[in-house]
């Protein structure tokens, strides 16, 4: 198991454990919400489509502000900057229908997965960060199958939902293993 060795890496994991575990609350929260509303794309649910990048853009910020012990927030800050670009796109998506839908979430899926992906390679020294590369890759991976479903005979934002959970629940699984990390030094 890697180990956190420096006091500013073991500081990053402590922050990182918190907003992870934020995170896995949210999505939770988002995809239970979600589903009551998923049959139909009406207020609530582009309202709620909307929220999901904009809480991605503002925990990015805030992993941004905590990591800069640790390395280049740039990749961050990127990721803020797509995750703002996508709730607006969202928000004009969700007048045109659900495959519109799908196709930005998709998009949005595959560039802030693959974000993802580099900065949990990037941060492999601090533990915990497996989960986070998986999701990442997982998250290239659904937003692929989002953007060929909306072109589907029955698109449904219950794909969407679908996609939270699992990633939830890897953020669950990195808080826990940072916690390791952390109490081991």
């Amino acid at each position: 198991m890697t180990t956190v060795t420096a006091p500013g890496i073991s500081m990053t994991a402590s922050a990182l454990r918190r907003l992870y575990f934020v995170r896995f609350a949210f999505a939770i929260v988002w995809a239970l919400v979600m589903f009551t509303t998923a049959t139909h794309l009406g207020p609530l649910a582009v309202t709620l489509l909307v929220l999901y990048p904009l809480f991605d853009a503002a925990a990015a910020v805030i992993d941004a502000r905590s990591s800069r012990a640790t390395g280049s927030p740039t990749l961050l800050y990127l990721n803020v900057a797509i995750s703002l670009l996508t709730a607006v796109g969202l928000a004009f998506a969700g007048a045109s229908g659900i495959p519109a839908v799908l196709r930005v979430w998709g998009a949005w899926a595959i560039v802030a997965g693959l974000i993802q992906l580099i900065v949990g390679a990037t941060r492999r020294e601090m533990g915990g960060q497996w989960p986070m590369i998986i999701s990442g890759g997982l998250s290239v991976i659904a937003g692929g199958s989002f953007i060929v479903s909306a072109s589907g005979d029955n698109p449904a934002l219950t794909t969407a939902i679908g996609y939270t959970i699992p990633g939830a629940i890897l953020f669950l699984v990195s808080a826990i293993r940072l916690g390791r990390a952390v109490r081991e030094n």
